[in-house]
């Protein structure tokens, strides 16, 4: 069963919940769904990777589950483990009982505890599975991760094999960190997202923030690309471009003059290097 009919209805249903895709990102969600594919979404930190997953889930009303990866993620987080003390102490309330008994007893689904890629498979409800920055895991991650992505199951040595009724929508993002195995690409198909063109950033602007005037946006998402063109050390992400958008309104300017960009300047550049760079390079004074 399907999310989306065709890729003008997925253009549809995320502009519906604020997220502007361009054909290209339109069409490969919708091939995705169709095929039953997990997306690869490869790009720098900030372009809207994981926004767009979540736009997925908000705009089909999915339940969004997030496997965030890191460096020492390990199968007890991503997939499954036991709860070992209520397993203990159902052991000790066994008493003299044989242990085949005991064994059968506590390897139940009742002392299971799911991670986010077992709750994903085991819904039958409609989900959107978000494995985010999967190139910070370690390589031994995505051996766990292929058998989830080919036959989307997986195996339980106590319990056996748990398959999806419904397969999730499955989205994982990579900021190009290291790169990912081939054996992972080739179960994904992959679509790489760089910053939008202005024009598109501007209205993605204005559409998540209610009450901006259109020439504001404007000279916010102009500013936005000189500040990307800078050689800084962490690029203001669309998310930021928001958050300054929202920051002039809270201040009641209607326009983004030099004072105006060299007090907010906290609010899209996280680096006191990046603010002098930008301050020198910009002539903001």
């Amino acid at each position: 069963m399907t999310l989306f009919d065709s890729p003008a209805q997925v253009a549809e249903a995320l502009a519906g919940v604020g997220y502007l895709p361009g054909p290209e990102i339109a069409t490969t969600v919708f091939l995705a769904d169709a095929l039953g594919k997990p997306l690869l979404i490869e790009g720098p930190a900030g372009v809207g990777k994981t926004e767009l997953a979540k736009a997925v889930a908000a705009a089909t009303g999915a339940e969004l589950i997030r496997l965030q990866c890191y460096e020492g993620l390990d199968e007890a987080r991503a997939l499954y483990e036991w709860n070992y003390k209520k397993q203990l102490l159902r052991i000790q309330a066994a008493g003299d009982r044989a242990w085949d008994d005991t064994h059968d007893d506590i390897f139940t689904d009742e002392f299971l505890l799911e991670r986010p890629l077992l709750a994903a498979i085991r819904r039958e409800d409609p989900t959107v599975l978000l494995i985010d920055e999967t190139d910070k895991a370690d390589v031994e991650v995505e051996g766990l991760l292929l058998e989830v992505l080919s036959d989307f199951q997986v195996t339980i040595p106590e319990l056996g094999t748990i398959t999806a009724k419904r397969r999730p929508f499955v989205v994982l993002t990579s900021n190009a960190a290291r790169e990912l195995s081939e054996a992972l690409k080739r179960r994904c198909l992959y679509l790489h997202l760089e910053y939008p063109p202005m024009e598109r950033e501007r209205d993605i602007v204005l559409s998540r923030v209610p009450g901006i005037e259109e020439g504001l946006a404007e000279q916010i998402v102009k500013t936005i690309g000189a500040l990307r063109g800078l050689e800084v050390k962490k690029a203001p992400s669309i998310a930021e471009t928001i958050d300054w958008a929202r920051t002039l309104l809270a201040l009641g300017l209607d326009t983004l003059d030099a004072q105006a960009v060299k007090d907010t300047l906290g609010v899209v550049l996280k680096h006191v290097a990046d603010q002098r760079r930008a301050v020198t390079e910009l002539n903001l004074g």
